[in-house]
């Protein structure tokens, strides 16, 4: 759980279905880790979910060439533009799931669930249904299938998201999606843009802004 829209939207469903659910939340570096962490912590707070915050800040040499991680702006525009292609980071989802999948059969658990969608797949390759295949694999052969991964959302929009999480009474006043990681949303990230679009296409604007005012 990052503590954004996807991730929290994901963890509300997963709560609303009955399921019992540890929230793992990473640092790798990132800019805007102070606050999206904050915000996944703010969320597992309200609802009296257990998180457990893995910190692999000594990989951030390793992951830098990225405007997330490394010395490069953070870029400005549209999510689907190809400027966005810099906010990359090399094999992020990768790493997450592997420990995800190594704790999950560790505690005993059935699953693990992760919130990517259909707005993520042209600029991340590791968001990508094509990835979700590879990734289900991985798990029934390393887990000898005792873990599944589980990936609701990956056919869905941010806007539907956030339609479902109004559905769901999702409190995205306690969530973070700016990747510049000032105090405020800086509303020019691809990230910004896009959040605003689906709060936009539900008819309400988003929570976390209607705070400033």
């Amino acid at each position: 759980m990052s503590g954004g829209v996807d991730s929290t939207t994901l963890l509300y469903r997963l709560k609303h279905e009955g399921h019992e659910v540890l929230v793992m939340s990473f640092y790798y570096g990132q800019k805007h880790g102070r606050k999206e962490l904050g915000a996944s912590q703010a969320t597992c707070k309200a609802l009296d979910v257990f998180q457990r915050i893995v910190n692999l800040d000594s990989l951030q040499g390793l992951i830098s060439n990225s405007a997330l991680t490394g010395n490069i702006p953070v870029p400005e525009g549209r999510y689907d533009a190809e400027v966005m292609k810099l906010t990359v980071v090399p094999g992020r989802n990768l790493m997450m799931a592997s420990i995800a999948l190594a704790y999950a059969e560790n505690i005993g658990a059935e699953g693990i669930a992760m919130g990517m969608h259909k707005g993520d797949h042209h600029i991340y390759p590791d968001c990508r249904p094509s990835f979700v295949a590879a990734l289900r694999v991985v798990a029934q052969h390393s887990t000898g299938g005792r873990v599944e991964v589980l990936t609701p959302y990956l056919r869905f929009s941010k806007a539907e998201i956030v339609k479902d999480g109004i559905r769901l009474k999702v409190d995205y006043s306690k969530t973070w999606s700016c990747y510049v990681g000032g105090e405020v949303p800086c509303e020019k990230c691809g990230t910004c843009v896009e959040r605003a679009e689906a709060f936009a296409a539900n008819g309400i604007e988003d929570p976390l802004l209607q705070q400033r005012r």
